[in-house]
Formats: structure tokens, sequence, C-alpha cells
């Protein structure tokens, strides 16, 4: 009970064990006191309050008589969970009864999360396995860190991240991105989506327009638009964003920013052709036009070598890339960064000071030591090849179960599959009764801009173990809806 303190009315005001018993009931009816809890023990509490033990066991016993308090000699004194409706905690008011009301809220946050039953596969949850984090080096990683560190690293630092891991950032986009970065032009954020934010409030006034893919990413587009800005889709095709429509929207109106994921595109998995990452260089030298660029995968390419991201051709100072440490380690580490501009790099950093303060500096720099020692290296490589074996077996299965019902690209790179659904296929009854046999896929519609269905399927392979991913694959042939074509798929 050391968190709450009883405040008494003043001397004078009646012998002390009311004074105590009515403080309590004060506690109770405005709601600092709630139904079960426990109070101090009456020696504890006589020394705090001051008073021999004999006025607090009086005060306690006043409470148990009236109904307050409930009494046990083995587990102690505890706020009755059972009070008269007269005597029960009062309820706040709301905003309105106090005259304050809360302007109207934008759609895009009317919507609430789907939660799903315990037990149902999502089979589009965009996230890496958690069962595969190398917690035990993370925690004596961090363990080795905090003891070095002592309680320097306790107290507040840089904004902008802890300095070790804003230089082994640093080096990590020169070595592996092609991405000539300082350790001041990185920014260390509470993951991609407040780096995001943090650009957003940045470099955009409301009112402002945002080019965006019309297949993406929803979360981006909402943290957009809740700095002010108007977003206008572009189209994406099988060499990513359709620069020459960019291009065209240009030439109609001002375009302050672009947002884009050009090395695995969001959901489609593919990536930006080269003549099309020059033009849209090209193009946002000309117009002055910042690219906001969400590297958000990088480190899961299978195919070949990785493409090198749009900041590191960048030799105008118009791209600002976006990376994520979520997917190489666990989301819930919220880690992510910013690569920018150094002038845009430093009001990023103030925008922070301002929002958050400062991140988790004992846990970024653990990260820091796990990216110098080569740690973070190694764990990558073999999630990647963790990854391309679940990514082939998943191909497999659906061509066993599915080949008449879905069709695919082989990604060279990404956590996910984007299925395009053949024939006539009812796919919300689908997704139904997949749903009913405890697997969860969300439909194409979820990506795109105008919310209309382009027939097709996110399935991510990255969080499933290969049992895991057959048992989704044989839930949904298993729930595709009766009919002569359903019946011809199942025998391909």
């Amino acid at each position: 009970m050391s968190h709450w303190t009883l405040t008494l009315e003043p001397d004078g005001a009646g012998p002390a064990f009311l004074r105590i018993a009515r403080g309590v009931m004060h506690d109770v009816r405005r709601g600092r006191l709630q139904p079960g809890q426990r109070l101090p023990g009456s020696r504890a509490w006589a020394k705090e309050l001051g008073f021999t033990r004999n006025t607090i066991v009086a005060a306690v016993a006043e409470l148990e008589a009236q109904g307050w308090v409930t009494t046990s000699a083995a587990r102690g004194t505890f706020i009755s969970d059972v009070l008269a409706e007269d005597v029960a905690p009062a309820k706040r008011k709301g905003l309105a009864e106090l005259g304050l009301h809360l302007p109207p809220e934008p759609d895009f946050l009317q919507t609430r999360p789907f939660v799903l039953p315990p037990g149902v596969l999502h089979f589009s949850a965009g996230t890496p396995d958690p069962r595969l984090v190398p917690v035990e080096l993370l925690a004596r990683t961090w363990r080795r860190v905090v003891r070095r560190g002592g309680r320097k690293l306790l107290e507040y630092g840089d904004p902008g991240g802890h300095p070790a891991l804003r230089r082994a950032l640093a080096q990590m986009v020169r070595e592996v991105r092609g991405v000539a970065a300082s350790a001041e032009q990185v920014v260390v954020t509470r993951g991609s989506q407040m780096a995001l934010d943090l650009l957003a409030r940045a470099v955009l006034r409301p009112g402002e327009t945002v080019a965006v893919e019309a297949l993406g990413y929803r979360p981006a587009w909402e943290a957009l638009r809740l700095a002010g800005a108007r977003l206008v889709p572009v189209p994406v095709d099988a060499e990513g964003l359709d620069v020459d429509a960019l291009a065209r929207l240009m030439k109609k109106r001002r375009v302050r920013a672009v947002y884009v994921t050009p090395h695995h595109q969001y959901p489609t998995t593919v990536t930006m052709s080269a003549p099309r990452r020059l033009a849209l260089l090209a193009l946002a030298r000309k117009h002055q036009v910042l690219i906001i660029e969400d590297d958000y995968d990088h480190e899961f390419h299978y195919e070949g070598r990785p493409v090198l991201p749009l900041a590191s051709a960048d030799d105008a100072g118009v791209v600002a890339s976006i990376g994520t440490l979520s997917k190489v380690l666990a989301p819930g580490l919220r880690l992510g960064f910013v690569i920018a501009p150094s002038a845009l790099a430093e009001r990023l950093v103030r925008l922070r000071a301002v929002m958050d303060r400062q991140g988790d500096h004992p846990m970024e720099a653990t990260v820091a030591e796990l990216l110098e020692e080569g740690e973070l290296q190694r764990h990558v490589r073999k999630m990647r090849g963790v990854y391309r074996a679940r990514r082939d077996f998943l191909l497999q299965r659906l061509t066993t179960k599915l080949s008449g019902a879905l069709t695919w690209d082989l990604p060279s790179g990404g956590i996910s599959v984007w299925a395009r659904v053949q024939g006539a296929i009812d796919l919300q009854r689908w997704l139904e009764r997949a749903l009913a046999r405890g697997v969860s896929a969300q439909p194409g519609a979820r990506y795109t801009f105008d919310g209309r269905e382009p027939g097709a399927l996110r399935l991510v392979f990255a969080r499933f173990n290969e049992a895991e991913l057959g048992k989704a694959v044989e839930a949904l042939a298993d729930a595709l809806p009766s009919g002569r074509w359903s019946q011809a798929a199942r025998g391909a």
C-alpha cells in the first residue's frame, strides 16, 4: 500500500480514529481505494500516520461495523467487495457532463482492431516468428550492458537514439545497403510507425498532397492523414509504382511527398525496376518532392543480391529511408530508424524530444552491442534460411492443395505471398468458412486505397512452422465453397 497515502481531516475535527475512518470512506467514494484493495497492517499504518496501534485498530473496527471493510486474521483488511449503493465509489463524470466535447474522430481512426478468438492461426499477420528470437542472448547482453553502463545508461540521453546504436546502424546501412550515412543522419525510433509519424510531422503542412501506392500499407496512410495530408493513390504493377502515372499527377497538382515500398512492394512483394527507380529519383529532384522510402524487410531477400535502397543513389537529398529491426528481432522491442538528410534528421530529433523524449536506451545499447559483435548479423542469416524454407514449403503446399484456386509469383524476398484468386469464388464466404476452421486471412481489399476487392490474399509464412503452414493451407482448401469450380480445384 505504499503507493496510497491517506489524507486526514485537520486536527480538531473529531477523534483520531474517526478522522482515519472518514478518510478511508472519502477515498473509497472518489475511487482512490477500490473494492478488494488491501489496507496496510495496523503496525505499519500506525507508524506511517504517527498514531498508536490502538487508534488504527479502532478505526478499522469502525469501518468494519459500517460495512466498508472486511477483515481476516490470516489475510488482513480489505475494502469490502459489496458496498451499499449509497456508499459505492463515485463514477467519474463524462467529458460531456463537464462541458467538454471531443472533436469528431477522423474516419480512419474509427475502425477498431479485429481481435481473433484464441487458437486461430492468423495467416496474414505480418510479423516474424517470436519463438525464434534469441531471448537468452538478448537477456545476457542486456544485463552486461546495463551493469557496465550503470546509472548513466538509466538517465535521460540523446532523443535521437543511443549514440552506440546510431553509429552501428550508420555502419550497417553503409556496408549492407550502400547508403553513405553518418551517425548524425540516423534517428532511432520506437518502430517504423513512429518513424513515419515523425517524418509526416516534420515535412507536411495540413492539406498538402502525398502520393501513395494504390495497393499498400494502410497504417502508413493513416499516419500521413493524421498529419493532415491529402493522399492520392498511384497505380502499382509488376514493376512497382507506376512512375509515369506519378509524373502525370505532378503536372496536375503540387505533390509534397511520395511514400513507396520499392524493395518488396507491400503487399504484392514486387521489386521496383531499375528504370523506374532512376525515373522516380529524377522526378523527385525536378519537383523537389521528398521520397519516403519504407525499406521494411531489406534483410529477407532470397533470390540473388537484394536491390539497394533508393537512398543509396540519392545525391540530391530527396530521400528519407525508414528501416526497422522489428522483423529482424521482434515487434515488441519497438526499434525502428530513419536515415535522412542532415537538416531533416536534426528536425526529427527535435520533434522526438517533444513527443517522446527518448527511446529505451538500455535496449538500444544492447542491440548496438549485438550489431558490433556480429551476433545480430548471424541471427539474420539464420532467419533468412528459415524463412526461405518456409516460403518454399508454403508454395509447395499451395501447389498441391490450391493450384486451381490461387495463382502467385515467386516472391524474391519478404515474409509473405500475394496470392490471386481464380474463378468465380465468393472470397468473403471462403474466408468466413476458413475462420470457422481456425484460420484467418485478410482479403486484398484490406490493402487497396479505395477498399475495392482485387481478388487476392496476403499469406504470411514467416510466423509459422511447417506443421502450422500445412494446417493453414489444409483449412483453406477444406473451406472452399462447394460447387463445380471448387470441386475441380480440389481435384487439381
